[in-house]
């Protein structure tokens, strides 16, 4: 917590024995355009609408359904396409915007083409749980094979056979 207040705190030294309120009026107006000179912190990948808007670049979109936003918010940091996500919940089932600049179409269809390959690539492999229950159900089986082959036998018979 003190480190949050020191981090917002600013510092204003000024050397002088005494002070008048024009000295201090002329060094906090100089401090003001000092901060307002500062360049503003340029957002990069997922933001907010209002920051992705505020860099003065057009804005495109394209509509995700709700379960591929996790996996497409991995896919555009790689690369590296600045975007904002936005719920438009005008209609029964909400559905998801992704907002990004027009200049990088580019970057976000070839985003795109990876996440719809990878997404194609998911739905044609079988998931780990159902491999792991065939796994099981197969072995299963050969213990049930080789128990039907294999008899036991409980009482031999010891003696000379002619």
């Amino acid at each position: 917590m003190q480190e949050e207040v020191t981090g917002k705190s600013v510092a204003l030294i000024i050397d002088g024995a005494k002070m008048s309120e024009q000295v201090l009026e002329k060094a906090l107006q100089k401090f003001l355009e000092a901060q307002k000179n500062k360049s503003p912190k340029i957002h990069r990948g997922k933001q907010t609408l209002k920051q992705l808007a505020g860099q003065n670049a057009g804005l495109a979109n394209i509509e995700i359904s709700d379960k591929n936003i996790k996996a497409f918010t991995h896919v555009a940091k790689k690369y590296h396409v600045d975007f904002a996500l936005k719920k438009d919940t005008t209609t029964e089932q909400p559905r998801y915007l992704v907002f990004f600049k027009s200049r990088d179409a580019d970057a976000i269809t070839a985003a795109f083409q990876e996440f719809a390959s990878r997404k194609m690539g998911r739905d044609d492999k079988p998931s780990i749980r159902e491999r792991l229950a065939q796994a099981k159900e197969q072995a299963a089986q050969k213990v049930e094979h080789r128990a039907l082959d294999r008899e036991k036998v409980k009482v031999k018979e010891r003696g000379v056979e002619l």
